[in-house]
């Protein structure tokens, strides 16, 4: 069984404007780690926001980054779902 190596970070260079994985190919892991980068510049935001104002934001989403990323390492299936949706409604 011959398979082609994909790389779950290919849709960040391919032709989608938006950058977020499309398709049928688009699995979690793809779109959990397309949502994991959002919510990374949605805390970039939320640090920016002058005299602390976003500090709550931020470290809130810092969290559930941080546990998404587990999730991933741990691949639970579970749990990848869970922060995939958490991540989702984040803004």
């Amino acid at each position: 069984m011959n398979s082609t190596p994909t790389n779950p970070l290919d849709f960040l260079n391919s032709g989608n404007n938006s950058g977020k994985p499309a398709g049928p190919n688009a699995d979690l892991v793809q779109q959990l780690l397309y949502e994991i980068i959002r919510v990374k510049e949605l805390i970039a935001y939320y640090d920016s926001i002058p005299n602390g104002g976003g500090q709550l934001g931020s470290s809130i989403l810092t969290e559930l980054v941080t546990e998404a990323y587990n999730s991933l390492v741990n691949y639970d299936l579970v749990l990848m779902k869970k922060y995939f949706d958490l991540l989702q409604n984040c803004d």
